[in-house]
């Protein structure tokens, strides 16, 4: 049967090595990462897990027994150094793995922040892994200040936990609103009210010139003019696919690993999903940055190892939670022309995005009827009446009516 080996231990890994195994693959699976523990989830770092209210071995996505139990050979605390595309070989410190079929699921770095502005000093994090979270959370006390940089859902996510804590945060976003990037001007006043009910000093169109301190930082230069004293900062200045050892490899790169519909890279026998793997969508190519979507991938591969021969076909959805707000977002709102508002009680409200008269994606804050409805008009490619959706009193039931 061969042997498949995984790099990248993540959600995508580890979800790639179950479903060869469970669909019945009889040849080797060697799971390779870098981090000392078992594959787990990343997005209760920034919440529970920073707060403290998850215990580590409630982050792993599956006991690490399991792994030996199903002969899947898991390797930890290891680095791929190189891979032979020729030979189909990858290289790990002084030893050599062959392979028949080999996946990269090696997920996105964080992006921090220059050391010419003080990104090198003590006290200054990214959120990207429990290390980052382990080495973060003595900070999370009351009383502290804490300078967030960046006003995407990371960052975001980060101050509502801060705040939570009783840290005083000061958040600052260069453009001229937070969530500018990904989501409408509606959702970006939600949040922005959301978090300044909760004390969080927001600051947009405002820069960070550069950290002030000797070994750890004490403070912070920004571009309005004002110096600020702070604790420690955290960085939610995006992520960028982890590319390294497939541009050395020689694959095809295009925002991210490029593959096709199928999941294969340049080379047919070199797979990607996840994070790191860019793939053709309606016409496009886009990279999803999701657990949902690094799940659905890779089990899409793995069928296709095993012989499935079928295109992966992403339904895109998202989520991030805040306070006492979950947010659900089905669909890409990418190229939108209107926006429609529903609103409900307290803090309940969607966002319903259209291109023209088509929908394509919904915003839903508290409001799983609407995330729901939103979601399978959007997968099953029919739009709404924007009159039902703006009409609080509407049941969003007749939406789905054919």
């Amino acid at each position: 049967m061969g042997h498949v080996i995984v790099i990248g231990a993540g959600q995508a890994g580890a979800s790639c090595v179950a479903r060869l195994r469970s669909g019945g693959y009889g040849g080797g699976i060697t799971l390779i990462g870098s981090e000392p523990v078992p594959p787990y989830q990343r997005p209760p770092l920034s919440k529970a897990y920073l707060m403290g209210d998850m215990a580590l071995e409630r982050l792993f996505l599956r006991p690490e027994s399991y792994y030996a139990e199903n002969d899947i050979t898991l390797r930890m605390n290891t680095t791929v150094t190189a891979i032979d595309r020729a030979a189909r070989t990858v290289r790990i410190s002084d030893e050599t793995l062959t392979y028949d079929h080999l996946v990269l699921a090696t997920g996105s770095v964080p992006n921090r922040l220059p050391a010419a502005i003080g990104g090198d000093l003590q006290n200054v994090f990214a959120v990207r892994n429990i290390a980052d979270a382990d080495a973060m959370a003595p900070h999370f006390r009351d009383g502290a200040h804490a300078l967030i940089v960046g006003g995407g859902y990371i960052g975001l996510e980060a101050a509502a936990v801060a705040a939570k804590s009783g840290v005083q945060v000061t958040l600052i976003e260069m453009a001229d609103r937070i969530l500018q990037r990904v989501a409408a001007p509606q959702t970006s006043d939600y949040f922005r009210a959301l978090h300044m009910a909760h004390g969080v000093d927001i600051r947009e169109s405002t820069g960070l010139e550069r950290l002030l301190g000797d070994d750890a930082v004490s403070g912070a230069k920004l571009s309005d003019g004002s110096n600020i004293t702070v604790d420690f900062v955290i960085a939610g200045v995006g992520i960028r696919p982890a590319t390294a050892l497939a541009e050395a490899a020689g694959l095809t790169l295009d925002n991210g690993i490029a593959t096709d519909a199928q999941g294969r890279t340049s080379d047919p026998n070199v797979w990607a999903a996840g994070d790191c793997a860019s793939f053709p969508f309606r016409g496009n190519r886009i990279r999803l940055e999701s657990v949902p979507n690094a799940i659905d991938q890779a089990e899409q591969v793995a069928d296709n190892i095993l012989g499935a021969d079928a295109e992966y076909v992403a339904k895109p959805w998202f989520w991030s939670d805040q306070y006492d707000v979950k947010l659900q977002i089905a669909g890409l709102n990418t190229g939108y022309t209107d926006v429609v508002t529903r609103t409900g009680e307290g803090q309940t409200a969607s966002f319903w995005y259209f291109r023209d008269d088509v929908l394509v994606a919904v915003d839903a804050m508290n409001d799983p009827r609407a995330y729901m409805v939103g979601k399978r008009l959007i997968e099953a490619g029919k739009s709404a009446d924007p009159s039902v959706i703006a009409d609080a009193s509407a049941d969003l039931k007749v939406l789905m009516r054919p």
